[in-house]
């Protein structure tokens, strides 16, 4: 073990006036979809510019219930990533529609709008973008694309609460804008996640599929007009949720301030000569969630899982986010093969999450940078 103590590439930071209010909670007797619910939607709202919000178990329901009150389904197609987490598309499989995917800009890895518009056809109904690492994709041509298109927007944005296009909050414009509260993302409520919708018709349907389809009136009717699913977000996690809402401003400031300094560590000569790649250095509109390097495949001598083993060895985590989906089985037998996508494949090959969270030092930072640059010296090719 490192001296300095194990180093994981994530960690929540949940504070003791969250941790009482959550003891609070559990005693007042209520502790499934009630009051906290509430006030973490109206606050959700608020900060979205009073935008209906509904919150929900997790970031990958509010995706699928978009999908469904969009009339996306079974004949459709939904255009989409290979470079995400393989929700984003299972939910495209969920509604019985086709996803499509679309190969990524290699620079900031994101799809490559200027390939979609070649994607759509007669059946697309849909895209679903993802802010891959907290950076967003252009909104501008986005719904530029879309509105040419008729298609509805699903934005995964997941990883980019927080972040801005143009000087707008990401969710507080758009169409449906799914967001994560996994505790890996930059503000948690443990599992959940939280849907922006463009009316309050969108909003009461996206209640019902949140909760079975029920739809009660009085205190004893009861009506089930569309076949839901048990999708909600629980008080006890709520209140999590509203604590670190309060801190979302200062959780992202920090994550820049790492995010900066992983940019002047790695960012050496000697580092940009062996080819490590670094992300897009956006610190006006990235909320930092991930800091992801590309190792230099054709320079190494060994794979990224023996790079990762050694980080592992040396007292630092590290993750995979992620591996291209369209290699998975399920997508390999829908007809997709390897080389379809090279810039996707590639990042999944090679991409690699350092450690970024709130509660870093700088001299973490410089721990991770140094070990790395260590690792890729001796297991250069000869």
């Amino acid at each position: 073990m490192n001296p300095d103590g194990y180093l994981p590439f994530t960690r929540p930071d949940i504070d003791e006036e969250t941790i009482r209010g959550v003891a609070e909670v559990l005693r007042s007797g209520w502790i499934t979809s009630g009051p906290q619910v509430k006030a973490f939607e109206a606050q959700l709202s608020a900060y979205f510019g009073d935008r209906p919000v509904r919150a929900f178990n997790s970031g990958t329901c509010t995706m699928e219930i978009a999908l469904r009150i969009a009339g996306v389904g079974p004949g459709d197609e939904v255009i989409t990533t290979p470079l995400s987490w393989v929700a984003t598309s299972n939910v495209v499989l969920q509604v019985g529609a086709r996803p499509v995917f679309v190969d990524i800009d290699p620079v900031t890895r994101n799809i490559d709008l200027e390939r979609v518009e070649a994607a759509v056809t007669s059946a697309t109904r849909a895209i679903i973008p993802v802010d891959l690492a907290g950076l967003p994709v252009d909104r501008d041509r986005l719904h530029a694309l879309a509105r040419q298109h008729r298609l509805r927007v699903v934005e995964d944005s997941a990883q980019s609460f927080g972040s801005h296009w143009r000087g707008r909050r990401i969710g507080s414009f758009g169409d449906f804008v799914s967001f994560s509260f996994h505790p890996c993302k930059n503000i948690t409520s443990i599992e959940g996640g939280c849907l922006v919708l463009n009316t309050e018709q969108e909003a009461r349907l996206a209640e019902q599929y949140r909760l079975q389809g029920v739809v009660r009136t009085g205190f004893d009717g009861m009506e089930v007009e569309v076949v839901g699913g048990k999708f909600n977000l629980t008080d006890v996690a709520a209140r999590v949720g509203l604590g670190q809402l309060a801190r979302l401003g200062e959780f992202n400031a920090r994550r820049r301030e790492l995010a900066r300094a992983y940019f002047a560590a790695l960012g050496t000569p000697g580092l940009r000569a062996l080819g490590l790649r670094l992300p897009v250095a956006d610190f006006e509109q990235t909320n930092w969630h991930m800091f992801q390097v590309i190792l230099p495949e054709e320079r190494l001598g060994v794979t990224r899982a023996e790079v990762m083993a050694q980080l592992h060895a040396a007292g630092i985590g590290s993750g995979v986010h992620y591996p291209a989906i369209h290699r998975f089985a399920v997508y390999r037998r829908l007809g997709w093969r390897d080389g379809d996508f090279p810039h996707a494949e590639y990042a999944g090959r090679n991409m690699l999450t350092l450690p970024l969270f709130p509660a870093m030092r700088r001299s973490d930072v410089e721990r991770v940078a140094t070990t790395l640059s260590e690792i890729l010296q001796r297991n250069l090719k000869p």
